[in-house]
């Protein structure tokens, strides 16, 4: 499901114009991200929680040239989902 099926199911189920589903989407993707910026932690009850997690420095090898780069560390968006949604997806 790609962004505009994202608005056009939530508009048909909410009965609003899909103008307001884009700025209201808009609003709480800039939210969360806002919020995983200061390393808080973004949890709805029934769906998951997202979190800021730290990648450590890593040996990477090219597989043709077998050069070897250490990759830095960085800060990826991890998913940890709710009991209630693992349930659903495994009825």
């Amino acid at each position: 499901m790609n962004n505009k099926e994202l608005i056009a199911s939530i508009a048909a189920k909410t009965n609003l114009p899909k103008t307001e589903v884009t700025y209201l989407l808009e609003a709480f993707v800039e939210t969360v991200a806002t919020q995983l910026k200061e390393d808080n932690q973004v949890g709805f009850q029934g769906f998951g929680t997202f979190e800021v997690r730290k990648k450590d420095e890593r040996l990477s090898v090219h597989p043709l040239t077998k050069v070897r780069t250490m990759i830095p560390p960085k800060l990826v968006v991890g998913f940890k989902q709710s009991q209630i949604l693992k349930e659903k997806l495994n009825f």
